[in-house]
C-alpha cells in the first residue's frame, strides 16, 4: 500500500520588501514561509502564547501594561493578548503587508479577526529592528517573534536587534521594570549572557516541549528601574 500525504498548496506568494512570502496550506495547518524558510504555522500555538503570558507575570502588578508585539505572523500573540482584558494598550509591528493582509481580510483572519477588531489594537506596519530605534513611544513589555532565534534570523538585518546595541534600543522603549520576552526556535545560552551584558534582570528562559526536536524557548529579561 503506498502511503499518501498531504501536499501544502499555495494559497498567496508575494514579493515583499525583504523578498518572497507565501501563505500556504497544509492540511488543516496554514503555514507562512519567508525567502523559502519555515517561519511558523497554526498546528499549536503554546510557545505563542507563552510569550504573552511571561511578559504579563513577570510584570509588578501595573495596571493596563502596554504591550508591543514584534511580529504578527499567524496572530497567536496578538490574538491570546487580545483576549486578556489585564492588558491595556497593543501595539503590533509587521514589517510584511501580505501578513497584514492576510489577517484584514485573508485566510488567517480566522484567528485574529477578533484581535484586530478590539480598540485597544493598533497595527503599525513598520520594520522592528526601526522601530525601536526610532519610536518616541515606550511600552511595558516587549514580546518578540521576528525570527527563528537570535541565532537564527530571517534577515541578516535582524541580527542587529540580538546585539548590544539592539538590546539598548529595546531598553530605550522599555518603561523600567518593563520586561522583555523574545521567542525562539531553541534556548540559547549565549542570549542569555548578552542579556544579562545589556543590564537586563531576572534573565531566564522557559521551555515548551515540541513533537520533535529541541523545545521552543521564551528568554525573558526585565529592565531595571
Amino acid at each position: 500500500m503506498t502511503a499518501v500525504y498531504d501536499t501544502p498548496v499555495v494559497l498567496d506568494r508575494r514579493e515583499g520588501p525583504y523578498g518572497e512570502v507565501v501563505l500556504r496550506r497544509h492540511g488543516a495547518r496554514l503555514q507562512i514561509i519567508a525567502n523559502g524558510c519555515f517561519l511558523m504555522d497554526t498546528s499549536d500555538g503554546r510557545s505563542e502564547r507563552l510569550l504573552v503570558d511571561a511578559a504579563r507575570d513577570a510584570l509588578d502588578g501595573r495596571p493596563a501594561p502596554a504591550v508591543l508585539i514584534g511580529g504578527l505572523g499567524v496572530g497567536f500573540s496578538l490574538a491570546h493578548a487580545a483576549a486578556d482584558p489585564g492588558w491595556g494598550r497593543i501595539t503590533v509591528v509587521e514589517r510584511e503587508p501580505a501578513v497584514i493582509g492576510w489577517h484584514r481580510d485573508g485566510p488567517l483572519a480566522e484567528i485574529s479577526a477578533g484581535a484586530l477588531a478590539d480598540p485597544r489594537t493598533a497595527i503599525v506596519r513598520a520594520d522592528l529592528v526601526t522601530y525601536v530605534n526610532e519610536t518616541s513611544d515606550t511600552f511595558d513589555a516587549l514580546c518578540l517573534d521576528i525570527d527563528n532565534g537570535p541565532g537564527w534570523t530571517v534577515t541578516e538585518d535582524n541580527e542587529s536587534l540580538y546585539s548590544p546595541a539592539g538590546l539598548a534600543a529595546c531598553t530605550r522603549v522599555l518603561r523600567p521594570g518593563g520586561v522583555l520576552a523574545v521567542w525562539s526556535a531553541e534556548p540559547s545560552p549565549e542570549f542569555e549572557g548578552t542579556l544579562r551584558n545589556a543590564g537586563f534582570q531576572q534573565v531566564r528562559t522557559e521551555e515548551v516541549p515540541v513533537a520533535r526536536g529541541v523545545p521552543d524557548a521564551v528568554h525573558l529579561a526585565v529592565r531595571p528601574g
